[in-house]
């Protein structure tokens, strides 16, 4: 495999430069050299590894982060860049799954290289004399697209559970396979696994959600038994047949929407969870037909169970939710204009494209073809045209607001509301009947349904 030329910036060979003053050696290491075989952009952070201690790193610099001090990780602050530092080491007894209770510091870099998940990322560069050291042959499997443990994988697996994701993850990213001992050894490490903060799961998951083809990298959690632990809402999808123009079970429909969603966080969410709940809402007729009725809002809520359980922030759960919720519109021409503006009004403006992205989805994972927003065409034009006749289309667009009806002898609380929701929906029928008098009118003539008397 021929090696592209690695330039260092200058920042890493004057930091090389310094430790080499005092006796010390310094190597780039980890994601940039990867990066850096595989052609790819490297991340502006570059890590390092010396055999200096993070007190020498402490005293030779004059901008350092102690960002894991306790486990021979500092951070160099120079211009434009962060530089972590880590000193040769290995590490002791892994007694949470995740992080070692104790590290020792080694002389040479092959131990502390040793040390490291997969081949790839155990290789390491001197940027001052060019040399490149590789003792697991990290750029071999890199040219054959293999994922391999650096060692015994199961060792590896049984020291840090987040590694058999880790693996997942740069499959899917890289579009890699796992090389087969490796693989092998994730089912048999499921307990370490269990060990690991969801917060941790979910962010590898989110990853492997905005890869290129996220659908290898579900597979792969599937086959490894981890999706089943992370995910296991999905389980009941696979072998779940449909009807129609469906050619896949419902877990593969899902898995290959997630490859058509743009690769927007809260669309491959979406995507990922909007038919979860078919298998939950299946009735099957006499004749063998199945129907999937009010499917959406079973799958809605599947899904912000799901993600609470993997700690997402709130906001992004009520944004996938009400995606997912809304994604069984059946449009047609002969929807009235009143239709079109509850529509739009029930799906908020401003959840109109991201709502859109994820039906080009959901009918390209129907037979896994490219997504085509072209049949959505006629429908955008007509809600370009609403939109243009500033029509009010919620709550906000009313010409009166809670303040006008408590002028009014309207008491705040739950029946404003109530009112206000019937106001909003005489308007969505109406729109001229949009004016403050005319709001004030019909809100007198059904507060007394509410029991508001004059």
């Amino acid at each position: 495999m021929n090696i592209i030329p690695y330039r260092c910036p200058g920042a890493v060979k004057d930091i090389a430069r310094r430790l080499a003053h005092n006796g010390r050696k310094a190597f780039v290491v980890g994601g940039s050299l990867r990066d850096h075989l595989l052609g790819r952009d490297a991340d502006s952070d570059i890590d390092m590894a010396s055999d200096a201690s993070p007190e020498e790193i402490l005293r030779l610099f004059p901008r350092v982060v102690p960002t894991g001090i306790k486990h021979g990780t500092v951070t160099i602050l120079v211009p434009g860049m962060s530089i972590e530092m880590t000193t040769f080491r290995a590490e002791r007894s892994y007694k949470d799954g995740r992080r070692p209770e104790s590290v020792e510091y080694l002389g040479d870099i092959e131990s502390d290289l040793a040390r490291r998940d997969f081949t790839m990322n155990a290789m390491a560069f001197d940027p001052l004399n060019g040399d490149f050291i590789d003792p697991f042959d990290g750029r071999g499997d890199i040219a054959r697209k293999l994922i391999r443990s650096v060692g015994d994988p199961y060792e590896r697996f049984s020291e840090d559970g987040l590694r058999p994701m880790r693996a997942v993850r740069f499959a899917a990213q890289l579009g890699f396979s796992i090389e087969e001992a490796t693989f092998d050894c994730i089912p048999r490490t499921i307990e370490t696994f269990k060990k690991v903060s969801m917060e941790r799961l979910r962010d590898e998951l989110g990853k492997i959600l905005l890869s290129d083809r996220p659908s290898w990298g579900l597979s792969l959690l599937e086959r490894t038994g981890l999706l089943k632990l992370l995910l296991p809402e999905l389980s009941a999808g696979r072998g779940c047949r449909q009807k129609g123009d469906h050619s896949f079970d419902v877990l593969d429909h899902l898995y290959y929407s997630v490859d058509a969603a743009p690769k927007i966080l809260a669309i491959r969410l979406a995507a990922l969870f909007h038919d979860v709940g078919k298998p939950e809402a299946m009735v099957e007729t006499e004749e063998g037909e199945r129907h999937f009725h009010r499917h959406e809002t079973i799958s809605a809520s599947m899904a912000s169970r799901a993600m609470k359980r993997l700690k997402y922030p709130n906001d992004l759960i009520d944004e996938v939710a009400h995606l997912i919720g809304h994604h069984m519109f059946n449009y047609s021409d002969e929807w009235s204009d009143a239709a079109l503006r509850r529509f739009v009004a029930s799906v908020g403006r401003e959840n109109l494209e991201s709502l859109f992205m994820l039906r080009c989805a959901d009918t390209a994972g129907t037979k896994r073809t490219a997504p085509d927003p072209r049949n959505l065409d006629p429908l955008r034009r007509r809600i370009e045209k609403l939109l243009a006749q500033d029509s009010a289309l919620g709550l906000k667009d009313l010409k009166i607001n809670g303040n006008d009806l408590a002028e009014a002898g309207i008491p705040r609380g739950p029946v404003m509301g109530k009112i206000l929701a019937e106001l909003l929906e005489t308007v969505l029928d109406d729109p001229a009947q949009n004016e403050r008098e005319t709001l004030l009118r019909i809100a007198g003539g059904i507060k007394g349904k509410y029991g508001i008397e004059d």
